[in-house]
């Protein structure tokens, strides 16, 4: 083989394993992204079934139940607008309460139901975390309007 031959073949190769590579990280990053949505959102049908998201608001008062003997718990989040009822098997953090602020992460499920796969709340009274406190002013913004 021509040494011009070989250098075509190597740059194709490397062109290819390139672009192969490329592909490969686009796919596993697309995959790995958590976007925020708020109740508002979820209860409009934004958000992706059955795909990881983040989801951020209060928890309604009043709304938190936990099934017997177990580690199961429903509650929901809201954004003075929307409600959303969640799910949670699992220990739930320290400073969970009903009007505290928090971010769950888990799945929309049919129904507009949210399945948590984690729950953090928020660490003193002062914080919320940038995502929801958006949501709820939006939310809030919203709901003046129409009234």
């Amino acid at each position: 083989m021509k040494p011009r031959k070989k250098r075509m073949w190597a740059v194709s190769l490397l062109v290819i394993g390139v672009a192969l590579t490329t592909a490969l990280l686009i796919t596993a990053f697309k995959q790995n992204l958590l976007y925020f949505y708020s109740p508002t959102q979820i209860a409009a049908g934004e958000a992706p079934l059955d795909r990881s998201v983040r989801v951020g608001g209060l928890v309604k008062d009043g709304s938190f139940k936990r099934q017997d003997g177990s580690l199961t718990v429903s509650f929901v989040i809201t954004d003075t607008a929307k409600d959303i009822p969640v799910t949670y098997t699992g220990i739930l953090p320290d400073l969970f309460r009903e009007g505290q602020g928090i971010v769950a992460r888990g799945k929309v499920i049919a129904g507009g139901k949210f399945v948590a796969e984690e729950v953090l709340a928020k660490h003193d009274e002062n914080y919320m975390p940038p995502e929801a406190a958006d949501a709820m002013a939006a939310a809030q913004a919203a709901k003046t309007l129409n009234q």
